[in-house]
């Protein structure tokens, strides 16, 4: 895996083989920071990343300058190897890692975040779950994203807070948005 773009731009980072895994793949990884930066100044930004697996996307986040990144993950070899790589990335500051189970961290986090991106296991079951607990307990700011990734297998978009979808290839992001109230207005006067 490598970051694509940011003060490390072009750092390849290689995982140990026997973390339990499926990196996002760079295709799909460039073609979700091209939507979000065309809504966020990434480097203002705070970030949640459950199911962070080898830090893959909080990596690209802190290169790009984001505020703070809080990398989740309920396994002991995929924290140990986040903590170990943003020491050599000196991300220390801006990056917290917690092992812990992301629907847990989700039910009892009272943080706010721009940002949360979600990678669960494509075949781990009540996954919407994780989308609810991101609204029930207010975890994204006002005009804050949730961005989830998933198999074809999986439609999210009669979700009420579901706002697009993309497709590259066999991966998919479904997209949530915390929308405040001023651009609930904007959207409502435009369909008018």
């Amino acid at each position: 895996m490598r970051i694509i773009s940011g003060k490390n731009r072009g750092r390849h980072i290689v995982a140990p083989a026997n973390l339990p895994v499926r990196p996002t793949m760079d295709m799909g990884k460039e073609s979700l920071f091209n939507i979000l930066n065309n809504y966020f100044y990434l480097d203002s930004v705070r970030v949640l990343d459950l199911f962070a697996g080898t830090g893959n996307i909080t990596y690209e986040f802190a290169s790009r300058g984001a505020i703070s990144v809080v990398a989740v993950d309920e396994s002991p070899l995929c924290t140990k190897f986040i903590q170990k790589t943003i020491d050599q990335l000196q991300y220390n500051d801006q990056v917290t890692v917690i092992r812990q189970d992301a629907f847990a961290y989700t039910a009892a986090c009272r943080q706010q975040f721009n940002i949360i991106f979600a990678d669960p296991p494509y075949d781990l079951p009540d996954t919407e779950k994780i989308i609810d607990n991101v609204f029930e307990h207010n975890l994204l700011l006002p005009d804050g994203w949730l961005v989830m990734e998933h198999s074809g297998k999986r439609d999210f978009s009669e979700h009420p807070k579901f706002y697009d979808h993309r497709r590259y290839g066999k991966l998919h992001f479904s997209f949530f948005v915390n929308m405040s109230e001023e651009n609930e207005e904007s959207e409502e006067n435009d369909g008018e």
